[in-house]
């Protein structure tokens, strides 16, 4: 792989409903590795020609196709993507706790996913919102999306979740780690109000994390959220003691680790759009989500010129792009011609 190719293997870029060939332009120049259906995308016939189109202009490096991450955020409740003929009407995590078969539930929705050629969802939500806190956590809690109030019922959830979708062929994506249950602004809205000053890094709510890697989950999101206790400047996602050393260190965590949106959220507005990518990779992540396709072409450069002057960034990309190529073979995505 050239470099350019490496670092769009690195990133994962939004597509809002229309032509399928909206992303084929950073597919071609910068080989952007993923994408995520946003904006509300109808019917599953639609979804399936798209994602074909997708596979169908991602490079072929070395003989070797590579495939795309192709990912949905489909949770449930008011969080669901792709909506119309061929989906199913989720409820939220709080009511889909309440399924004594919820692993057969997910498998169900999962493989309407799988049918519109989804191979990855963003979903589990693993936070655990504590009854005191409930509706007053925004990004959480006012809209049910946990699976309930303490680390056990939250695991027991996301645990069954994330089963059943890699049942139906769909890798699920447990966020938003380490936690958004204790917070009460939405980073996604807001650059203030969004730190957990309760969170330690041993920690009762990590039990989630740790219970679905123990169980197989292979792609981890990490939230932009700040945790006073244990790096109280630095986001999540671009804090190596949250990324390198509670995510992979602690949990043992070797798989994907990828950000939550960092194009549009406000939590990260100050930090420049190629920083934002190269900061989480310094940190151990590997995926850097952008709700903004546009950023694509800045953030390639951004890890391109980092890896260059950095040998140590260098190795980081290697790493992480290893990381990323070996889940996609996992998954299948790896194709000879």
């Amino acid at each position: 792989m050239t470099p350019t190719q490496q670092a769009g293997q690195l990133l994962m870029a939004a597509m809002q409903p229309g032509p399928a060939t909206t992303l084929d332009g950073p597919i071609g120049a910068q080989g952007l590795g993923s994408m995520l259906y946003l904006g509300g995308w109808q019917e599953s016939a639609t979804v399936a020609a798209a994602s074909k189109h997708l596979q169908d202009v991602s490079p072929t490096v070395d003989g070797t196709k590579v495939g795309m991450l192709v990912a949905a955020d489909q949770e449930g409740g008011e969080v669901q993507q792709l909506t119309g003929s061929g989906f199913t009407s989720m409820p939220t995590g709080l009511e889909q706790a309440q399924d004594p078969d919820l692993r057969a539930s997910a498998k169900g929705w999962g493989t309407e996913l799988k049918q519109a050629g989804v191979n990855v969802n963003l979903a589990p939500t693993a936070d655990t919102v504590p009854s005191e806190i409930g509706t007053a956590n925004e990004p959480i809690g006012k809209w049910g999306r946990q699976y309930g109030s303490t680390p056990q019922a939250a695991s027991k959830g996301a645990v069954a979740f994330g089963q059943g979708m890699q049942d139906a062929g769909v890798e699920p994506t447990v966020k938003h780690f380490p936690g958004l249950g204790r917070i009460t602004g939405n980073t996604d809205l807001r650059d203030t109000g969004i730190t957990d000053s309760t969170m330690t890094r041993d920690d009762a709510h990590l039990t989630p994390f740790a219970d679905s890697i123990e169980a197989g989950t292979k792609i981890v999101m990490v939230g932009s959220a700040h945790y006073s206790k244990i790096d109280g400047e630095t986001p999540a996602l671009f804090s190596r003691k949250i990324v390198d050393g509670m995510l992979r260190d602690d949990l043992g965590f070797d798989g994907v680790v990828i950000t939550d949106d960092v194009g549009a959220a406000k939590a990260v507005a100050a930090t420049p759009v190629g920083e934002r990518a190269t900061r989480f990779i310094s940190a151990g992540g590997d995926i850097v989500l952008t709700a903004e396709p546009a950023q694509v072409p800045t953030m390639v450069s951004a890890i391109e010129a980092k890896a260059k002057g950095d040998a140590a960034f260098g190795k980081q990309v290697t790493a992480s792009v290893t990381r990323v190529l070996t889940l996609k073979e996992d998954m299948g995505l790896l194709r000879c011609g």
